[in-house]
């Protein structure tokens, strides 16, 4: 039976002020698109449009609010890896580090090798539930080219619910035209959610030109977006952790009117990416327990006032190192992302150093850790067999439990490490006393090795190698 209730950070009846308070933000001060585009739809839906922004009414919201769906399937390549968004917690790659490190080489810049690895990885994982998106940015290609050959590295090692990326509308119709061969042709994406999309506003109030392309290029398909404002309380937020709740509140409600104005019914994500700024600097803080409590109020607005899908940053860590802040930044991170009751946790499988690197040790790690803070919300069973009062009475006084069948029964059942070393001391010493990164060094070489070349039948592998040459030349 799952723990009786979510992280609050605020009560239910504050629901309606956050909501009054983004509503005076979107009537009274405006949002700016920088896309003509959707200048020109919010103006054909009555929207005040007043140069580049955008005076969003509480009609509008409502509207669009009740064609958002509840929960909605999200289709794998394979069939039998679909999962349902809006029930339970999915776990997705990390976005956005530049870097990638390990014991071998130390800290580098990514390539696409990387890339693919970091695909195989994610495929293999059992808590890893969703594939693709940009958990490092290869550096060795053209970067008019790379959102092809991502893509291209996304199907050849994973058959997992994919994720594209945000890039100029020509790029993402190209990266629809790779689904399309993918998938068998335009009516099953017009049927089925196959892709999503992580998309960012530019904050304070704003979305970019690209941003907006994406998000409606998405819609049109009837294809997934994720929205995820990125704000840092205290420099593109107001320094109280409620006001940026706030604003990222605000937001959202302008990104999902722009999804259900070009698609009524589109699905849509309500994320939240936020933290504080070090001030120290003014840069960005990972690690900071503030960044739940910005968080997990608009994790529980998302579900309960908007009923919509909730995904959240979580597990992130400011560390260089697979140290133990690393660890203990990122299990207090990623616990409060799990327990505040979001759907998608991000940023939880290997980043370090304020999301700039990604390590392949610390992929294998966080994997337990994820696996952790999951038994945990699965809380205990209750029912009279599980009180287990016979059982304490048929044992007695100085008994032992060890051999008793229902012991036998349920052994496998009780959470076990995948990586931790829980054996005696003389046991590891005997096998060299490795510790933990050096462990996960040699698993995750192993996942590699045994990795397929491809999961792409060669027909489809062809195809999509020949749509790749054409459009690169």
């Amino acid at each position: 039976m799952p723990l009786n209730n979510h992280l609050e950070v605020i009560s239910p009846e504050h629901f309606d002020a956050i909501h009054q308070a983004s509503m005076a933000v979107l009537e009274k001060t405006g949002i700016r698109f920088h896309c003509e585009t959707a200048l020109e739809l919010f103006r054909n839906h009555g929207a005040k449009v007043d140069g580049e922004t955008v005076f969003i009414t509480q009609a509008m919201v409502d509207k669009s609010l009740e064609t958002c769906p509840s929960t909605f399937p999200w289709t794998g390549r394979n069939a039998s890896r679909s999962k349902v968004v809006g029930e339970g917690f999915l776990v997705q790659p990390n976005v956005g580090p530049v870097f990638v490190q390990d014991l071998d080489k130390g800290r580098r810049k990514a390539t696409l090798e990387d890339y693919a690895n970091i695909m195989k990885i994610c495929q293999a994982g059992e808590h890893i539930h969703l594939n693709g998106t940009i958990p490092v940015d290869p550096s060795d290609v053209d970067p008019e080219k790379k959102h092809l050959h991502m893509l291209y590295e996304i199907v050849k090692n994973s058959d997992k619910p994919l994720i594209g990326f945000c890039f100029d509308k020509e790029k993402v119709e190209q990266n629809f035209e790779m689904l399309e061969i993918v998938f068998g042709g335009k009516d099953f994406l017009e049927s089925h959610h196959v892709a999503g999309v992580l998309v960012n506003p530019l904050t304070p109030l704003g979305y970019a030109s690209e941003t907006v392309e994406t998000i409606m290029a998405y819609a049109k398909r009837n294809q997934i977006t994720l929205l995820a404002p990125c704000i840092m309380a205290g420099v593109s937020g107001p320094v109280s952790l409620l006001g940026t709740a706030v604003l990222q509140n605000v937001e959202l409600l302008a990104g999902i009117v722009l999804t259900q104005l070009t698609r009524p019914g589109a699905p849509v994500v309500y994320a939240t990416a936020s933290t504080t700024g070090y001030m120290k600097n003014g840069s960005f803080a990972a690690g900071t327990p503030e960044a739940m409590l910005i968080n997990t109020p608009n994790i529980q607005m998302g579900r309960e006032y908007y009923h919509l899908p909730t995904r959240t940053m979580c597990g992130i860590t400011h560390s260089k190192a697979v140290d133990c802040q690393a660890g203990y930044e990122t299990m207090m991170s990623l616990m409060m992302g799990v327990l505040s009751g979001a759907n998608i946790g991000v940023q939880c499988v290997g980043t370090l150093d304020a999301l700039m690197t990604i390590s392949y040790e610390k992929m294998i790690i966080d994997q337990e850790i994820i696996s952790r803070a999951l038994r945990i919300k699965e809380g205990i069973a209750f029912s009279t067999e599980a009180l287990a009062a016979d059982i304490i009475r048929e044992i007695g006084p100085g008994g032992t439990y060890l051999t008793h069948p229902s012991t036998f029964k349920a052994c496998r059942s009780m959470w076990s490490p995948s990586i931790s070393d829980w054996d005696a001391h003389d046991a590891w010493e005997a096998k060299g006393s490795p510790d933990m990164v050096a462990t996960a060094n040699k698993k995750y070489k192993e996942i590699l090795a045994k990795a397929p070349e491809t999961l792409l039948e060669p027909d489809l592998d062809r195809s999509l190698r020949a749509y790749i040459q054409k459009i690169t030349g």
